[in-house]
């Protein structure tokens, strides 16, 4: 378990790396556009394209990292009338429901995507669009991984706590 988590860890490092990266690319691409429109009459044509692309960048992994920190959206109504063991035992389904979900939704992303590739769209610059779309199937594959480590981690939370509560 200690493995996993270590691997969950270095991908959080690596999608905080391109989100920090992606946020300014935005907030500089932004302001030019704006500078090159107001004062110059002129903007970079491809800008606003790049712009949408890179937003769809960084909600998936804005996502994925909140499906890390388990701060994504939730309704917790029955969370509050239930007893501890069994709001346990609900998160489990919980995530495990999520991640068979979010396989699902990767799984069509890929088949999106494939569509994307034979059809041979060119975003700007000859980069083909599948290249920038390829983040819904990262996505929904990364928050999948964590929705089923999170009832991992549950499910061996209760297993701990059921021997702990067993006579010796």
């Amino acid at each position: 378990m200690k493995y996993i988590q270590w691997i969950n860890n270095l991908l959080a490092k690596i999608e905080t790396t391109f989100l920090i990266l992606c946020l300014s690319t935005m907030i500089l691409l932004s302001f030019t556009q704006v500078i090159l429109r107001n004062f110059f009459s002129t903007s970079l044509f491809w800008g606003d394209t790049f712009l949408r692309h890179l937003v769809l960048w960084v909600a998936f992994l804005g996502a994925s990292l909140a499906t890390k920190e388990n701060r994504h959206i939730n309704i917790d109504v029955l969370s509050r009338v239930l007893s501890p063991g069994i709001k346990r035992i609900a998160d489990i389904f919980t995530n495990f429901f999520a991640a068979v979900v979010s396989f699902f939704l990767m799984k069509a992303a890929i088949t999106f995507i494939g569509f994307e590739k034979e059809s041979g769209s060119i975003l700007f610059a000859g980069i083909p669009v599948w290249i920038f779309q390829i983040i819904i199937a990262i996505g929904f594959g990364l928050m999948m991984f964590r929705f089923f480590l999170h009832a991992l981690e549950k499910l061996l939370t209760i297993r701990k706590v059921k021997l702990e509560e067993e006579p010796s």
